[in-house]
């Protein structure tokens, strides 16, 4: 019996895909979970412009997303557990 607070696979807390839309940069992960979240937690994201916004890459195999240009890497997994700079 497993007791961690997950019921979901690690694997499965992955992205598929990631985009900038409606002011909220949105994660579509493996196991069917959309999340978003507005840029303004981070701060190389809050100075960005919708453009740079929008270059946004999944990397390290869905457990990263990527924005080249910004210089910014973010993991899912923090994404996930809300770790990011009080606004």
């Amino acid at each position: 019996m497993s007791t961690s607070g997950s019921s979901a696979p690690a694997d499965l807390a992955r992205a598929v895909k990631a985009w900038y839309a409606d002011e909220f940069i949105w994660v579509d992960l493996a196991d069917g979970r959309r999340i978003g979240f507005p840029p303004d937690k981070f701060p190389r994201l809050r100075a960005a412009a919708p453009a740079e916004l929008a270059k946004v890459r999944v990397e390290a195999r869905g457990k990263a997303l990527r924005w080249e240009e910004l210089d910014e890497d973010l993991s899912v997994d923090g994404i996930l557990a809300g770790r990011w700079w009080p606004t």
